[in-house]
């Protein structure tokens, strides 16, 4: 499918970019207040003590765990980024990304902008081990 636009709204839809890795369907989902497109949410909680949160993954298969573009991560996927000399963790667990604070995160990035207050590539900031794994891998050598 293509969408025909003009010069001038591809120069608005630019402008609103937010970094490099932020494609302009990114753009148009934002303006038009749809959901990201990494991890789609339906009603459930999660086991945490003192946490209260009112999502799940709706793509998670039976076994439990959450798809971020085309990789999966089941319960139990350890997560850590170093930023700034401090390391940060955090888990999937219940189908969610929930960082070492218990808020839910939306997906890899969201993760990462939380820590730094930039826009960051998720991708290349953050590590995973996943249950199977012996050592840990930068999440985007999960993609290949």
């Amino acid at each position: 499918m293509q969408i025909d636009i003009d010069f001038e709204v591809f120069q608005a839809l630019t402008a609103l970019r937010q970094s490099e890795s932020d494609g302009y369907n990114d753009v148009i989902r934002r303006l038009l207040s749809l959901p990201d497109r990494e991890v789609a949410l339906r009603p459930g909680e999660v086991d945490i003590p003192g946490l209260s949160v009112v999502s799940h993954n709706a793509l998670a298969p039976e076994a439990g765990g959450v798809w971020f573009n085309n990789v999966f991560l089941q319960n139990g996927t350890a997560l850590r980024a170093t930023y700034k000399g401090k390391t940060y963790r955090a888990w999937i667990k219940e189908s969610q990304w929930i960082d070492e604070f218990g808020k839910v995160r939306t997906s890899p990035s969201d993760a990462a902008t939380s820590i730094t207050g930039n826009n960051v590539n998720g991708w290349r900031f953050w590590f995973a081990r996943r249950p199977q794994d012996d050592d840990w891998q930068r999440m985007d050598a999960l993609k290949r």
